[in-house]
């Protein structure tokens, strides 16, 4: 198992594999035989960046059976998505912040990421856990009161795209069993969701086999899995992280 950041260090990007508070310089190709330069950085010592620049963020919607009970809406038959705005991203560390805009509550939900590893397209299910690289976590953060604003129109992309929404990192895990991770969601030192990823409809697997008949997936894009239950509003002046153990912890502040 490894875990991969980006980092920024006296004003140039790079990345590597982190231990124990200790970044191993890598050259290359994260997700193309990235190769060890013998160099070491301290993790107090960078900035952290978002652990990839997706091209996109697929992000489910009603894919774990607790949700989807308490809000007695049907097991879909297919995965329910949208693309959150390249726009949104930002990193471990960044600031959450309310939208100029949009004066209305603003929630987290705590997710498990999957990043794609090489582009795929149509891809069975059997073979698209070749072309996933690791996992990561994910706070699809969301003006939730915009969703249903127009009665004609579910304004998912407004709502979950705003600047800074997208937050995603602070690593990308390999060699986990996805299938054996809880999602921990804690705010403000409380602790707001908890759940298995086992209770998940559609399995990272099948998520890429089944996303990848719609479009080609590209190296570093992220399939963000879902929330389930407990998701939650913030007020400014909060402190968010969400935990997966085997991966790490991302917390923010939302101002």
């Amino acid at each position: 198992m490894a875990h991969w950041l980006r980092f920024e260090h006296e004003g140039r990007s790079g990345f590597g594999t982190v231990d124990d508070g200790t970044i191993s310089v890598h050259t290359g190709d994260m997700f193309g035989s990235p190769v060890a330069a013998r160099r070491a950085l301290l993790l107090a010592d960078v900035k952290v960046l978002t652990p990839t620049v997706p091209t996109k963020m697929v992000a489910l919607v009603d894919n774990y059976h607790a949700l989807v009970t308490k809000l007695g809406h049907a097991v879909p038959a297919e995965p329910l998505y949208f693309l959150k705005g390249n726009s949104s991203f930002i990193a471990a560390g960044d600031t959450i912040r309310v939208p100029p805009a949009y004066p209305g509550k603003v929630v987290y939900e705590g997710e498990l990421g999957i990043v794609i590893g090489r582009r795929c397209r149509a891809v069975a299910e059997a073979d698209a856990p070749a072309h996933i690289f690791g996992y990561t976590c994910i706070n699809d953060v969301t003006a939730a009161e915009l969703l249903n604003k127009d009665a004609g129109f579910a304004q998912w992309t407004r709502a979950k795209s705003f600047d800074t929404f997208g937050v995603f990192g602070p690593v990308i895990a390999t060699g986990l069993d996805p299938l054996a991770l809880s999602v921990k969601t804690v705010l403000n030192g409380q602790e707001r969701q908890n759940y298995p990823v086992a209770d998940i409809i559609f399995p990272p697997a099948r998520l890429v086999s089944l996303i990848s008949q719609d479009m080609t997936l590209e190296a570093g894009d992220v399939i963000a899995c879902g929330t389930s239950t407990g998701v939650g509003s913030m007020k400014p002046g909060s402190t968010v992280s969400i935990a997966i153990e085997g991966i790490g912890t991302l917390t923010n502040r939302f101002e």
